[in-house]
C-alpha cells in the first residue's frame, strides 16, 4: 500500500515498526478475528490476547527489553499481503483528538519522515478515505492523539 513512498527494501532493512518496547506496545497492530484464527491454526505457538473484537500479539520482552512481532522473519513479515491494516498503513496512524479523527505520521519512520512534506501530504490524500473507512468499520484501531505526530488529514467524528 505504501510502496509509492516507502520501498519494500527500505522497510525490510529497518524493521523499527516490528519491534516494541514497553512504552510503545500501544503501537502493536490489531488483528481481526479472521486473521487471528488463521494465525492460531498455522502458528499455535504465537500468543495473542483479545482487546475487544480484535486481538494483539502478546509481547515477549527479551533481555534487551524489546519484543519483536512474532510474524517478523528474516525476509520480512510472514503474513505478506495479509498483514494487519495497522501494518499496511504504518507509519501512518489513525488517531482522535476531541471530536476529530486525524491521520498522522509516526516520526520514528526515518525513511518517510525524511521525504518532502509535500510528497507525504500528496500521498496521504490518496489513502485517507481508505484509512477513515477502516477506522469507521474498526474503531478499536483509533489511538489517542500524541502531540509529536504530524497531522495530514482530519475528519469530524
Amino acid at each position: 500500500m505504501l510502496t509509492e513512498i516507502l520501498s519494500r527494501e527500505s522497510c525490510a532493512a529497518c524493521r523499527v515498526c516490528c519491534v516494541f518496547d514497553r512504552d510503545d506496545c500501544w503501537e502493536m497492530p490489531l488483528i481481526k478475528p479472521e486473521l487471528a484464527a488463521e494465525i492460531e491454526k498455522k502458528r499455535p505457538d504465537v500468543k495473542m490476547k483479545k482487546t475487544g473484537v480484535c486481538s494483539v500479539f502478546e509481547p515477549d520482552f527479551g533481555e534487551n527489553g524489546l519484543a519483536s512481532c512474532p510474524m517478523l522473519t528474516e525476509k520480512g513479515c510472514a503474513l505478506g499481503e495479509n498483514k494487519p491494516f495497522d501494518c499496511r498503513i504504518w507509519p501512518f496512524r489513525i488517531m482522535k483528538k476531541n471530536d476529530l479523527l486525524l491521520i498522522t505520521l509516526s516520526p520514528v519512520c526515518e525513511t518517510v519522515s525524511n521525504l518532502p512534506v509535500s510528497k507525504i501530504a500528496e500521498f496521504s490524500k490518496k489513502i485517507s478515505d481508505k484509512i477513515f473507512e477502516e477506522a469507521k468499520n474498526n474503531p478499536e484501531m483509533i489511538k489517542e492523539y500524541i502531540d509529536d505526530y504530524p497531522v495530514f488529514a482530519v475528519r469530524k467524528i
